[in-house]
């Protein structure tokens, strides 16, 4: 039996791509499934599928930037399952892209509240749950590659997603001798619709921003990249084999670690210069001091 089985995972943005791989993987696992979404249509014929497979679903719709929507879904799942195990704080959107000087104020506050406040209110309402029954449980964060190191024409994405890499290395410091397990999936291209967020932007957060032709030409490049990414199927399936092993990073793309490497050198590089200049002897063996 697995270590899953008969527990309680509810998943932001489930009626699609990553969301929707992860609830299948996990279903799959015999768990049962809040499966949470914006539009309801699409989440609708989600569990529908889900059912087909044999499934104990319960879709709630959910605008993940809301936290008293977090708080019924909180609610139903009670009512329903008893008891909760797991968040998977999914949803996202690609936000504002474009050159710094075009940046968008409404397209960064959608980025900030989508990507970054939803992953927040859901950890602040399914934690305390998770602990009431001390079995132990997980909080999964969807960051992505670009969370670990800069994207050109994508500053509010990329910076959302390095919130959501920092917040779940804080996270993790923090529940660590709880009994629950964080961990933070970074993925690099898949083949989902994360280039059509637009289709679900509110109206509050509407821009009329152009892009330039450079940002049009970097932004379809990305497109394509998505386009022929990795099948969706294999990150929920990925998402199992971690949280079996107990793996806090969890990446979908072992071709990227050159990438990440070089990052460390560079920063490994600025350490030994630091640790050169006459203006900081002092610190050099100063013990570290943690809070």
């Amino acid at each position: 039996m697995s270590k899953f089985t008969g527990k309680t995972a509810v998943i932001s943005g489930g009626a699609e791509g990553i969301g929707f791989s992860i609830a299948k993987a996990l279903g799959e696992q015999k768990m049962n499934i809040v499966l949470t979404d914006i539009n309801e249509e699409n989440l609708q014929k989600a569990c529908l599928e889900l059912e087909a497979n044999k499934v104990s679903v319960l879709p709630v719709v959910l605008d993940v930037a809301k936290e008293d929507q977090w708080e019924l879904v909180a609610e139903k799942a009670l009512a329903r399952f008893g008891k909760i195990h797991m968040v998977v704080n999914n949803a996202g959107v690609g936000g504002e892209s474009g050159s710094i000087e075009s940046q968008n104020n409404k397209g960064w506050q959608w980025a900030l509240d989508v990507n970054l406040m939803g992953v927040v209110y859901g950890a602040k309402v399914m934690v305390p749950l998770i602990k009431q029954h001390d079995e132990g449980g997980w909080v999964v964060n969807v960051a992505s590659i670009a969370g670990m190191g800069g994207v050109p024409y994508s500053g509010a994405y990329t910076a959302t997603k390095a919130a959501v890499v920092a917040l779940s290395e804080s996270w993790a410091g923090e529940l660590e001798n709880t009994g629950i397990n964080v961990s933070v999936l970074c993925p690099a291209f898949v083949q989902t619709r994360i280039y059509d967020s637009e289709r679900n932007r509110p109206a509050q957060y509407k821009s009329d921003a152009i892009n330039s032709d450079d940002e049009n030409s970097f932004l379809n490049r990305a497109k394509e990249l998505v386009k022929n990414g990795i099948e969706v199927s294999i990150v929920g399936k990925r998402v199992v084999e971690a949280l079996n092993d107990g793996e806090f990073y969890i990446f979908t793309h072992p071709n990227y670690r050159p990438i990440l490497e070089k990052r460390s050198r560079d920063i490994d590089e600025a350490f030994k210069k630091s640790s050169e200049s006459p203006l900081l002897q002092h610190l050099v063996n100063q013990k570290i001091e943690m809070l």
